[in-house]
């Protein structure tokens, strides 16, 4: 239900492991191959003077201006690796109603911190027996507020019943608070469970 760029994030695990996957790859084959680690001490020597022959041949006013464009290049990738951190899990709200009223009396705004729903549901679905861990979320989704309770549940608990609980606790959250609020109910299956993981969308 959040808002993190899964696409780009698996395209740039794939490039870092194929990267990594490729010097691996190479200090392996050198390291067994004495024909390739004779020709890796041949170039090493080399590229090396390569590259201070190319430092020697951008001097600017007695300066090589090489590393000033090495250093402008670590500042863009700082800011995007800061960007690409800020896009991460994005979506959460903090409120969960919000509503402006001025049918007589004091116009003004009511609001309801998702603190509160996520709290109370949270307890009311720990104090059922067969709820090992329960966690609530609220997202911001298609413009409006909408909640995610993820449960645990205990080894041999049936999950259509814990559905059934579930799914009460939060028609009465609704009638508390006199609206209907989507919710995703996920049941996360345990590795000594021996059922499947159920999802209900309400």
């Amino acid at each position: 239900m959040n808002r993190t760029p899964r696409t780009l994030n698996r395209i740039l695990l794939g490039l870092l492991g194929l990267v990594l996957a490729g010097v691996g790859g190479g200090l392996l084959w050198i390291s067994l191959d004495p024909r390739a680690a004779r020709t890796w001490q041949e170039f090493a020597p080399k590229a090396q003077e390569d590259l201070q022959d190319l430092g020697g041949q951008t001097q600017l006013s007695g300066q090589s201006w090489i590393w000033m464009v090495l250093s402008l290049a670590m500042i863009v990738a700082i800011v995007l690796l800061i960007l690409w951190a800020a896009a991460q899990g994005r979506g959460r709200t903090g409120t969960l109603v919000s509503e402006y009223d001025d049918d007589g009396g004091v116009p003004g705004r009511v609001a309801v911190s998702s603190a509160m729903a996520e709290q109370a549901l949270r307890s009311a679905l720990q104090e059922d027996p067969n709820v090992s861990s329960a966690a609530v979320s609220t997202y911001d989704v298609r413009g409006g507020p909408a909640l995610r309770v993820r449960i645990q549940p205990r080894q041999g608990a049936a999950p259509q019943v814990i559905a059934a609980d579930a799914t009460a606790l939060v028609e009465a959250l609704d009638a508390a608070l006199g609206r209907k609020t989507p919710v995703l109910i996920s049941i996360d299956a345990g590795r000594k469970l021996r059922f499947s993981r159920e999802d209900r969308v309400r």
